[in-house]
């Protein structure tokens, strides 16, 4: 949309830079996204000293930490797990106006996307839209087959206003090409293998906190109780193999069928608790076949776990049988000769090899750094490219 910035005029424009990231995709108990916001303002805070970052989200009420979070009352999603429903675009747009953006990245295209592109083009500045969710997939899973198209058509004509589509995945960046939105990028995420780490398990010791016998081979999944997730797999395929497997779901249990071979943890909000979690655990499952790309793949690859995926979406761009297994489809059948694939093939060897993939390829460095590349050449501003501290005369 050949947007430019900054905004602000001569007098108050100095070195610094600002970003604002707004999405309603980030409530208490959401995953991904929120990982990747956090991480990104730490990373930001490090690396890229010269920019002040603004996030702005839902919530129980208008509130400013003082910290650069903002939130804007919206009401809760019933059965929404925490998630809020932002309604009025106009409110929105003008408290992202308030924060004066050089530029604002939109990670939703509902209520704060489209408010993102009304405040950019009243402010004259560019707004990329980082696109996490198939929101055609998701129609066609949860209203019918008939509604993938027009939702489609709708999404890929929100993303097309963005002055830079970005996606977390070569799949979903092809998915709104094909869609009409010519300049999606796909920028797979990152994990921070410091945090995700093999030391931080104990499986001795998870074991018997679940109850469970020193044989017994855990399988886990974390994430949302969606039905996307296709929890309904990983538990009649947990059921075929029978003992020695169990399935340990991390925040998922609700959205499951019950089995005995099913264990459920309450969802965790620590990042540090969920790697003490996953590092204690076998192997990764996840049977979501249209998933946008999977951050917690490759948390759970960080923590030397090997994956088993379907060879469709986003994960199959992680995974492969060097770290783990793709199942041929989301159907118990095939998931469950993937997972006896793994056990035979050495899941610990593949999950040292899965370890070694997060830290050689995935680390958030790389992820970060391309994107302030987009700003920068969205923006013209050096900020995003400088490393050094402020000038002593701006420090003040």
């Amino acid at each position: 949309m050949n947007r430019v910035g900054p905004a602000r005029g001569e007098a108050e424009y100095d070195a610094r830079v600002r970003l604002v990231d707004t999405t309603m995709l980030y409530a208490p108990r959401s995953g991904g996204v929120r990982r990747y916001l956090n991480s990104k303002r730490a990373w930001l805070s490090v690396h890229r000293p010269l920019v002040q970052h603004t996030l702005v989200v839902p919530g129980a009420r208008d509130a400013h930490d003082g910290q650069g979070r903002v939130s804007i009352y919206a009401a809760p999603l019933p059965f929404g797990d925490g998630y809020r429903w932002p309604v009025v675009k106009q409110a929105w747009m003008e408290r992202l106006i308030r924060q004066w953006p050089d530029i604002i990245e939109a990670g939703d295209p509902y209520t704060p996307g489209l408010a993102a592109l009304r405040a950019g083009d009243s402010l004259g500045v560019p707004v990329v839209g980082f696109c996490h969710t198939d929101l055609g997939a998701l129609a066609a899973l949860h209203i019918g087959e008939w509604a993938e198209k027009p939702v489609q058509k709708r999404w890929a004509a929100i993303y097309g206003q963005f002055d830079q589509a970005v996606a977390p995945s070569r799949f979903i960046a092809g998915r709104l090409i094909e869609a009409g939105v010519a300049n999606a990028i796909g920028l797979p995420l990152g994990v921070d293998v410091d945090v995700f780490h093999p030391r931080c398990g104990d499986r001795a010791k998870l074991k018997t906190t679940l109850g469970l016998r020193p044989d017994h081979r855990i399988l886990v999944f974390a994430g949302r109780p969606a039905r996307e997730k296709r929890l309904d797999v990983l538990v009649e395929a947990v059921e075929r193999l029978g003992d020695p497997y169990v399935l340990l779901l991390i925040g998922a249990g609700s959205g499951a069928p019950a089995s005995d071979r099913v264990v459920c943890l309450d969802y965790q909000r620590d990042p540090l608790a969920l790697a003490a979690i996953l590092a204690g655990c076998d192997a990764f499952v996840h049977a979501n076949d249209n998933e946008p790309f999977g951050l917690v793949v490759l948390e759970a690859m960080a923590c030397g776990l090997p994956v088993i995926g379907v060879a469709a979406g986003g994960v199959a761009e992680s995974v492969d049988s060097l770290v783990g297994e793709l199942a041929t489809a989301s159907e118990a059948g095939a998931f469950a000769e993937a997972i006896e694939s793994v056990f035979a093939r050495g899941s610990v060897q593949l999950g040292q090899a899965a370890r070694r993939r997060a830290e050689e390829r995935h680390g958030w460095d790389s992820v970060f750094t391309a994107l302030c590349q987009i700003y920068g050449r969205l923006t013209g501003a050096a900020g995003f490219s400088q490393g050094s501290t402020l000038p002593r005369h701006q420090a003040h």
